[in-house]
């Protein structure tokens, strides 16, 4: 695989682990700006709201540069972002520093992965960008539990400094080794929308909103649900969300090789998978040893999905993917905030912390309804348009029909 993805990936990694990373440090930042642990929430809530907006809206601004231009702004602001996060001396502006690193989270995976499935060959476009989404599951695995590190040995402040490195890193990495020749210049605006009006590209979205977004109706109260269900300690908290991570790394590795060979059947594969683990992780949740099983294949199996739903969305936007692109990784996370909204009612209705389990196991079924109709859609429009290429169904092409010339 060529350098460039290795860039890519780092970036992956910095972006991955500024959004994951409150997690561990809310406490340290609330009692920092003497606000409540709901309210430092906000961090996580807005930085969320930031990718959905930020996503095709920084990518229909930048359709003025190449990708490897856009790129490289992207990082910039990101640093930004980060930086001001980290010196803000007040509650508000470290939320403004949240949102503008936000708004650089869509972009920089919607272009990233048109960026990296140019680098390589046809058949190995989904392997490319599983490596590229490889930093943000990596960054579940090492860079969230380092986060919290620095936060207990220094300060919350020293976590996002550390990140803004990291974006520097990233930056040089996008300067020095993406080929300009490979990220290309994005399309004009108008095709960019024009694309929207294939159904085929919406269904897409709405499988990642649907799919992707099962995952979080779950993990988004994972530490209740370990601690008050499964009985564990709140410090193996943190050591459970490593075990996620190493199974969304190896649902991320599986995934992107197989899905070049078979997109449609991979995405069916990891949407039941995680149903299943999904609907079972409301009986497991209570064994110690079967919910820390069941948390990994939630992982494998829910990334599993991510380079499917990302090349499904490419392959459909094929003549001007890049804003379909980007609008992607919104969806997935409109998917997220959806899935803990939804969560959080089951819950407050008394139905108990495995609740949220079912929410995420009923939208994953969701999705993959939407995948089967959506093949099938597509098998019905390829059919009807040999109709009328060659005039008669393929099916009874080869026979003489009544008063046709033969």
């Amino acid at each position: 695989m060529p350098l460039a993805l290795l860039a890519l990936a780092i970036g992956a990694f910095g972006i991955g682990t500024t959004e994951f990373a409150v997690m561990g440090l809310l406490p340290d930042m609330a009692a920092g700006f003497g606000v409540s642990i709901p309210l430092a929430g906000y961090a996580t809530t807005l930085y969320a709201l930031g990718v959905v907006v930020g996503a095709p809206l920084m990518t229909a601004l930048g359709t003025r540069f190449t990708r490897k231009q856009m790129l490289t702004l992207l990082m910039g602001l990101f640093i930004v972002g980060n930086l001001l996060t980290g010196l803000a001396p007040n509650f508000g502006i470290m939320l403004a520093g949240r949102i503008v690193a936000a708004f650089t989270h869509g972009a920089f995976f919607g272009i990233g992965a048109l960026v990296a499935a140019d680098l390589v060959a046809p058949q190995k476009r989904a392997a490319a960008i599983s490596m590229m989404f490889s930093g943000l599951t990596i960054a579940n695995v090492v860079g969230v539990p380092a986060g919290t590190m620095l936060s207990q040995q220094f300060d919350w402040r020293t976590t996002f400094y550390a990140i803004a490195a990291l974006g520097v890193l990233a930056l040089l990495g996008v300067v020095k080794l993406v080929p300009a020749h490979a990220a290309k210049a994005a399309s004009r605006i108008g095709s960019e929308l024009a694309v929207f009006r294939n159904p085929q590209v919406g269904l897409a979205m709405l499988m990642t909103v649907l799919g992707f977004g099962g995952v979080f109706a779950a993990v988004t109260y994972l530490a209740s649900m370990m601690t008050e269900v499964t009985g564990f300690a709140p410090s193996s908290v943190i050591l459970l969300t490593a075990v996620f991570g190493l199974g969304m790394v190896g649902g991320n590795l599986v995934s992107g090789r197989f899905t070049d060979r078979a997109m449609m059947p991979m995405l069916y594969i990891a949407l039941t998978g995680l149903a299943l683990v999904l609907a079972a992780f409301t009986f497991t949740a209570h064994d110690k040893v079967g919910a820390t099983v069941t948390v990994a294949l939630i992982g494998f199996f829910g990334f599993a999905t991510v380079p499917p739903l990302q090349k499904r969305v490419m392959d459909q936007a094929a003549s001007a993917p890049t804003l379909a692109s980007a609008g992607n990784i919104a969806a997935f996370n409109f998917g997220n905030a959806l899935a803990a909204w939804l969560g959080g009612i089951v819950i407050s209705a008394g139905l108990g912390f495995t609740a949220p389990n079912w929410v995420g196991a009923l939208m994953t079924v969701a999705a993959l309804g939407v995948a089967v109709f959506a093949s099938a859609l597509e098998r019905r429009t390829a059919s009807r348009s040999r109709v009328v290429a060659g005039g008669v169904p393929a099916t009874v092409a080869d026979q003489p029909v009544a008063g046709q010339a033969v």
